[in-house]
Formats: C-alpha cells, sequence, structure tokens
C-alpha cells in the first residue's frame, strides 16, 4: 500500500522552528517528486516546496529562506525544517507527491502564535 505519513507539527510562537517528517511506504521518495502542501483555514490546499528526483528543490514566494525541504533515501523520508515561523504559516501540512498525487494523508497540524 502506498502511503506517506506526516509528523511533527505543534504549536509554536512565531519566529520559532518546527521540523515536519513525511515517511513514506510502499513507494520510494528518491525516484519522485515529492511535494510539501499546506492548507490554512478557509483557503485552498497550496504547494509550498518539492523535491525532485535529482535533489533540486523548490518553493512558494511566501517561503523561500525560511523553509527548507530535504530527503533521506536510505530511511524513505522527506522533511521540511521551517524556521523563522509567521502566523500566516498557520496550517495543515501534508506530503504528496507532484504532480501527480496520491489518496491524502491526515496531515500535520502547525500553529504559529503572535
Amino acid at each position: 500500500q502506498v502511503q506517506l505519513v506526516e509528523s511533527g507539527g505543534g504549536l509554536v510562537q512565531a519566529g520559532g522552528s518546527l521540523r515536519l517528517s513525511c515517511v513514506a511506504s510502499g513507494i520510494a521518495v528518491g525516484r519522485n517528486t515529492v511535494g510539501w502542501y499546506r492548507q490554512a483555514p478557509g483557503k485552498q490546499r497550496e504547494l509550498v516546496a518539492r523535491i525532485t528526483t535529482g535533489g533540486s528543490a523548490d518553493y512558494a514566494d511566501s517561503v523561500p529562506g525560511r523553509f527548507t525541504i530535504s530527503r533521506d533515501n536510505a530511511k524513505n523520508t522527506v522533511w521540511l525544517q521551517m524556521n523563522s515561523l509567521k502566523p500566516e504559516d498557520t496550517a495543515v501540512y501534508y506530503c504528496n507527491l507532484f504532480p501527480n498525487n496520491i489518496p491524502w494523508g491526515k496531515g500535520t497540524l502547525v500553529t504559529v502564535s503572535s
């Protein structure tokens, strides 16, 4: 069964940091472009970062310099390091393949207080 499971969210003050994890099963993260997405209350889900099979990373305009996506093929895991968090980063964060998504997981909630 192909599955991506997110974890690492929580409550953090503005300016703080969190590291999100995405553990894959049934699929190799190193053979796919994997993205971190987020959905804030009342808003559409958006792509915030992605890492290609070659290891190149792309970021949404709202996060470059603050978020870093990385991958460990041996652990079949993709991380999202989030620094200098802002209240507007509050959202449920998901990982999924890009561009052809598999069924979405539960995500992990990130709440940034001001």
